[in-house]
């Protein structure tokens, strides 16, 4: 089956050149970073926005690896720009990427049938090529009983098992590396016109994987046994989640109860950060003299990022639920229950991972329509990104649902304040939709693309991933208020001290300061949706990240205090100068408000230009407007007032 080749380093010490080649979501990426540590470097390949990681592996022997994660793919028939690098890459097309010595085709060893369809593919360029398993663990839990000797002799490749979350979970592949074998490496005997078929017309792309399918399903039946007791549970499980009506009415009620739990349960923990910021606010005002240096500490740091650390325990109630589905395996069933909803629109099933990404971030939510394989599709997916609720609005919903919506339940059992942050995020995702709408009927071609994708096994989610994964957004979030929030909110409380007020003012300071000056100006334009001028201030800031508005709000109440007045206690202070109609109006607001500075340059980068980020920033800018208008002007006749 195998035929021996050498493999010739352009330099004595040159390194060994590997490309990590695997589909999307098997651990590939994982197994990178395991391989790699911190020596990599992330850039983008020229002319793409296809990121490019590299990174150096240094085995015990001392032997030098450069490892290359190439882009996920399903096939080397590419069908969206990642794939087409990927493509390019293994078959020398790409100019300074130089041909792999070894392919590592790094699998999900519990979705052999879907993953062995790359392998195979890749197995036709005739390049020294080795399989990995990865996540053999999870797939021994399973019941799943892989034979790799047979696989081995099947594929006419070696076969290794990995784990690439565990610390020595690429034991076996640095050890193959290592191995004195290194030159003498196998290459699989193909037909000889097998790389010519990857150029092939569509109609013989399509009957080239159907051949693919069937030798994937000969392969599997005489290495791979799947116990048929699993499969039963998760088709039984699947019966009742995927149906038409009870699929979408368990969806709904899942994100339902992960909205009253936002509220309910971190209200503990959000209380114990809030007495931290207010003893430290009053330890800095009890030993430092009054001037300039308390108040940057109070009205600023404190007042400002420290109001903002406090929705810390909101933010990770959320990413609990939402990584716990992820784990579970049930969000990709989620994208099939949406498919036929996006359908109506003009989108498919394809653009729920990117809109889902949005709910933490619109940034990766927008590089996530690379998996996209129609332009108007991608581009669509991207202009509704800013749409769904980021996890930076969530301090700004908190703050004003806690000071506004009284904390009481609704029939009996539900939060009437998780119920209003529930329809918030709803008001995201149905506006996301209405453009989508919008956007079709301006196409001519209305056609939804049909969405294929692998449903993984379900399983309980990993304690120690949920942990790590809780971590990270935490250590995100925490940077970032010791970072761009704290940096401008500094900022904001200097334009908010300086110039100071004159002699015989009657007003507070910042009245007179080049921020307050700034927010009389705005106040006249914003005035009709009920914003004062406080808000306004609040506004300019919270363009480069929406948790300033927060923690502007925090020091311009501060500053704009008198007497003896708690500056850390915003809630209070907007409570008392607000009407409700203001608060839903800015709540309206934010649900369109235009993304922060980071989003917008994404757009840019994604579309090669300016013409759909300016696009984006003024229908955003337009909706929220308008919303915030109709909402101002409804609740003062309903006595909103």
């Amino acid at each position: 089956m195998t035929a021996q080749a050498t493999v010739q380093p352009t330099a004595a010490d040159a390194p060994l050149r590997i490309a990590l080649l695997g589909n999307p979501n098997c651990g590939k990426t994982a197994l990178f970073n395991l391989l790699t540590g911190a020596r990599q470097k992330v850039a983008n390949y020229a002319g793409v926005t296809v990121e490019r990681k590299e990174g150096l592996l240094q085995t015990a022997a001392g032997r030098r690896v450069r490892v290359l994660d190439l882009p996920g793919a399903y096939s080397l028939h590419a069908h969206s720009v990642d794939e087409a690098i990927t493509r390019d890459i293994v078959r020398g097309r790409r100019a300074g990427e130089p041909v792999p010595d070894v392919l590592v085709c790094v699998t999900d060893a519990t979705h052999l049938r879907l993953n062995l369809r790359l392998v195979l593919e890749a197995r036709a360029l005739g390049l020294p090529i080795v399989l990995v398993l990865n996540m053999m663990d999870v797939a021994e839990r399973q019941g799943i009983a892989i034979d790799r000797e047979a696989l081995s002799r099947e594929l006419g490749m070696p076969v290794l098992a990995t784990v690439g979350v565990r610390g020595n979970g690429a034991q076996e592949l640095v050890q193959w590396l290592d191995g004195a074998n290194l030159q003498q490496l196998q290459r699989p005997v193909v037909a000889p016109d097998a790389a010519a078929r990857l150029d092939a017309s569509d109609l013989e792309a399509q009957n080239d994987v159907i051949r693919t399918h069937q030798e994937v399903r000969r392969i599997l039946d005489r290495a791979v046994r799947v116990p048929v007791v699993s499969l039963r549970t998760d088709d039984r499980i699947d019966a009742v989640v995927l149906h038409p009506v009870w699929g979408l009415v368990i969806l709904a009620a899942t994100l339902f109860l992960m909205f009253q739990a936002v509220f309910s349960w971190a209200e503990l923990p959000k209380s114990w950060i809030e007495d931290g910021v207010g003893w430290l606010a009053a330890l800095v005002n009890a030993h430092m003299a009054d001037g300039p240096l308390r108040s940057l500490l109070t009205d600023g740091v404190l007042a400002g990022a420290g109001g903002v650390l406090v929705f810390l325990p909101q933010i990770l109630f959320l990413f609990l639920f939402i990584l716990a589905l992820e784990d579970s395996g049930y969000l990709p069933r989620a994208a099939f229950l949406l498919d036929r909803v996006m359908g109506t629109v003009g989108l498919s099933g394809r653009s729920f991972i990117p809109l889902l990404s949005s709910f933490a971030c619109a940034v990766p939510g927008v590089m996530a329509t690379r998996s996209i394989t129609h332009w108007r599709d991608r581009l669509v997916t991207i202009m509704i990104a800013p749409l769904m609720t980021c996890s930076a609005r969530l301090p700004v919903y908190a703050l004003l649902i806690a000071a506004f919506i009284p904390e009481r339940t609704v029939a009996g059992v539900f939060n009437l304040q998780g119920v209003v942050l529930f329809a918030l995020y709803v008001a995201g995702i149905v506006s996301a939709m209405a453009v989508a709408a919008v956007a079709k009927l301006a196409r001519s071609d209305t056609r939804a693309t049909p969405l294929m994708m692998e449903l993984p096994a379900y399983r309980w989610p990993s304690v120690r991933g949920l942990a790590y994964g809780l971590y990270e957004r935490a250590v995100i979030f925490i940077k970032r208020v010791g970072g761009i929030i704290l940096a401008v909110t500094v900022l904001l409380w200097f334009l908010s001290t300086y110039p100071g007020a004159p002699e015989g003012a009657t007003q507070p300071a910042i009245t007179y300061s080049l921020a307050g000056q700034l927010g009389r100006l705005l106040e006249v334009i914003v005035a009709p949706i009920g914003f004062n001028w406080q808000i306004a201030i609040a506004l300019v800031p919270g363009m480069a990240a929406r948790e300033v508005a927060v923690s502007a709000l925090g020091t311009v109440y501060a500053l704009s205090a008198t007497g003896d007045e708690v500056a850390s206690q915003l809630g209070a202070l907007i409570t008392g100068s607000w009407s409700l109609a203001t608060a839903l109006s800015l709540m309206a607001w934010y649900v369109f408000a235009p993304q922060c500075i980071s989003t917008i340059a994404a757009v840019r980068r994604e579309t090669n230009g300016w013409r759909y980020p300016l696009l984006m920033v003024g229908y955003l800018f337009a909706m929220a407007y308008a919303a915030s208008f109709v909402t101002y002007r409804v609740a003062l006749a309903l006595g909103g007032g």
